[in-house]
């Protein structure tokens, strides 16, 4: 996510923290560099010139000239200004409103709005507990209809069918109707979008938000866009009274610009940012995390959250409990921990939430290769029978050939799988009755901590 900014950025913030004594010369020196580096990543130039004056103003003043640490209070000015440009915390989304709350989806065409309705459909179902609507008002792009029709089914809420024949404005207000009548939270409307602005897009949701008069008008644009998604989100606010924006491909390769500038431009607030292909890939936005990530910082906070949401306590509680009571760890419970990592959403998406100085050490791994590990470990464990899976000293030779055809892979894939999980074994043995505080000791790293729960 913004890889380019991030990097500048965060070298820049271990050069200042390291600095003795903040002068007028350092600090000019290195808003020059901060300049350069948001103008590279497509930052809107007002916000930019906007941003600098901020900070220079705070980093002369007295808190940091008198202070012990002036490397330390200019970086938590320069975080502290960041979060202040993308907003100040975090932007609730508003469902205020008589049911159903209708919340309208805007934005050009490929920016994923779709996805993104059905995104934060699912969010709306699992972190409100709301009862949620879908309906399309894309009448031109085809096959947009059926799209959403598609994704609403995976996250889990209702779809309102509509056809190419009918007008926008028709559509919604009878979705609106059927959402009275069936007593539904809320409402997403999804819009038709253009490759660029024009009059008749223009027109057609200024219609259709007069008639259904939303609690939310949301615009989706693509955080890869750069200084286009500022221009058009300008003209949005003009057309529209925007309540929010949707950033979405953050975990593209994009220079990150969009996210500093969309928010001083418009005036709306940043409410959720995309951060995956997959229906859960929306997070709610919070400008502090956010600029924290942007410095190098990480978001231990997410990286808690994300690891917690995917882990399934019952299933750890059940192999806690295995491993206490000397079980043996079997091929099923490798799948399970595989499995696992899967549903916390990958080891690269873990690796975006590290700070800069640790992911850069995890970076020198091959992360697309070690995915693709898993998913070959995965379909290794998967080609063999229960009795196998139980019972991983029956596999001989015999058995690792059929293993290997059904998984698609060579017998010596199979064999290094069998010794990564043996070795695995090995350790969950030692970690019995606090074997594993044992072994800790003996590495001379564990004086003084408390008695592990084995």
């Amino acid at each position: 996510m913004a890889s380019a900014l991030t990097d500048k950025l965060s070298r820049l913030v271990k050069e200042i923290r390291g600095q003795a004594r903040i002068t007028e010369g350092n600090v000019a020196d290195m808003l020059r560099e901060v300049r350069m580096a948001l103008l590279e990543a497509d930052v809107a130039l007002p916000v930019v010139r906007d941003f600098i004056a901020r900070v220079k103003d705070k980093a002369l003043g007295q808190d940091v000239l008198g202070s012990l640490t002036p490397g330390q209070a200019l970086v938590s000015i320069v975080n502290k200004e960041l979060a202040a440009t993308m907003g100040d915390g975090v932007a609730d989304i508003n469902l205020a409103a008589q049911p159903p709350a209708v919340i309208l989806m805007a934005g050009l065409q490929g920016a994923g709005k779709t996805t993104t309705t059905a995104k934060l459909a699912k969010h709306l179902i699992e972190k409100r507990n709301k009862k949620v609507l879908t309906v399309s008002g894309d009448v031109y792009r085809p096959a947009a209809i059926e799209q959403l029709k598609t994704v609403t089914a995976q996250a889990g809420a209702e779809w309102f069918p509509s056809s190419p024949e009918q007008k926008p404005v028709d559509i919604a207000l009878a979705a609106l109707d059927y959402a009275r009548k069936h007593y539904f939270d809320v409402l997403l409307v999804d819009t038709a979008g253009r490759l660029a602005i024009d009059d008749v897009l223009m027109r057609e949701i200024k219609d259709l938000h007069a008639a259904i008069k939303p609690v939310e008008t949301l615009f989706v644009v693509d955080a890869m866009q750069g200084q286009d998604a500022i221009n058009t989100a300008k003209a949005f606010k003009e057309a529209l009274p925007l309540t929010g924006i949707i950033l979405t491909k953050l975990d593209g390769d994009s220079r990150g610009g969009a996210a500093l500038s969309v928010r001083q431009i418009t005036g709306a607030p940043i409410k959720f940012a995309g951060t995956s292909e997959k229906l859960d890939g929306l997070e709610v936005f919070d400008a502090e995390r956010h600029a924290g990530r942007i410095l190098g910082m990480g978001d231990i906070l997410a990286l808690v959250e994300q690891v917690t949401a995917g882990v399934d306590m019952a299933s750890a509680q059940k192999l806690a409990a295995k491993v206490k009571s000397g079980a043996t760890f079997d091929l099923n419970d490798f799948l399970s921990q595989i499995q696992q990592m899967k549903q916390m959403g990958g080891l690269s998406s873990l690796m975006d939430k590290l700070p800069a100085a640790m992911a850069a050490k995890a970076g020198q791994m091959d992360m697309g290769r070690v995915e693709k590990d898993v998913k070959r470990k995965e379909g290794i464990i998967q080609s063999m029978t229960p009795l196998e899976r139980r019972k991983p000293e029956l596999i001989k030779a015999t058995r690792k050939r059929r293993i290997a055809a059904g998984a698609g892979v060579q017998v010596q894939e199979v064999n290094r799988m069998l010794k990564e999980f043996e070795q695995m074994q090995d350790m969950m043995k030692k970690m019995k009755g606090g074997g594993m505080m044992k072994m800790m000791k003996r590495m001379g790293g564990m004086k003084g901590m408390p008695k592990m729960p084995f």
